[in-house]
């Protein structure tokens, strides 16, 4: 009913869907994050902490010392999962709104795994320097930055303009990412054929070569 008084449409409920799995949208309804405080408030003097007048003297020394902020603001931990919504998943150009999902899923994925706090951020626009400028602006928040399902080859100029601008890490997510899965599936099969034991590098020429002549005199 508040979203209707707003002028945005009704919710979708899934049996509004083609998707009638109720369990998916279970788990999706209300979001899938929220952002709770660290610091527990129970009297005027964990506030005057918490917020003013203590927070003053972090700013100033901030101010001071700008990587004081990492030890002192969430921005060690804290990335930005960025999107325009162009290529979400195998689904193409969905647009911004409806990528949330998968970039709240992200977000998800970095607390559960290395412990790090990430906040979505999709835009509203698919042009390669307003995504550039935005993100260079909102980069004093955060401590990485993650692209995430922008089509190609925008994203590569995306990334390649932001690791020049930025010095904070950059990453694209599907290039990256994919890049660590295919050289892990690659060296792990090099170990199951013997190309490579588990304690050298990366298979050379000279393995592999030597590990195809032994598969095919074991066939003869």
């Amino acid at each position: 009913m508040a979203a209707e008084a707003l002028g945005y449409p009704a919710p979708v409920t899934p049996r509004d869907t083609a998707d009638s799995d109720s369990d998916v949208f279970t788990v999706h309804e209300g979001g899938k994050l929220t952002v709770s405080s660290r610091t527990a408030i129970g009297s005027i003097g964990d506030l005057a902490l918490t917020y003013t007048p203590g927070v003053a003297k972090v700013c100033q020394a901030i101010a001071a010392d700008p990587l004081l902020a990492r030890r002192y603001t969430w921005v060690s931990r804290l990335v930005a999962v960025v999107t325009d919504g162009t290529a979400v998943l195998g689904l193409g150009d969905l647009g911004p709104v409806a990528s949330l999902p998968v970039m709240e899923g992200k977000a998800c994925l970095f607390s559960e795994l290395p412990g790090l706090s990430a906040v979505p951020i999709v835009l509203d626009t698919t042009d390669v320097d307003e995504i550039v400028e935005t993100v260079v602006r909102i980069a004093p928040s955060f401590g990485g930055i993650n692209l995430e399902d922008i089509r190609a080859p925008r994203c590569f100029e995306i990334e390649r303009r932001l690791k020049q601008r930025l010095s904070i890490p950059v990453m694209h997510d599907d290039q990256h990412g994919t890049a660590i899965v295919v050289l892990a599936a690659l060296r792990n099969a090099a170990r199951v054929t013997g190309a490579i034991s588990r304690t050298c590098g990366a298979p050379s020429t000279v393995d592999v070569a030597t590990s195809t002549r032994r598969r095919r005199r074991s066939r003869l």
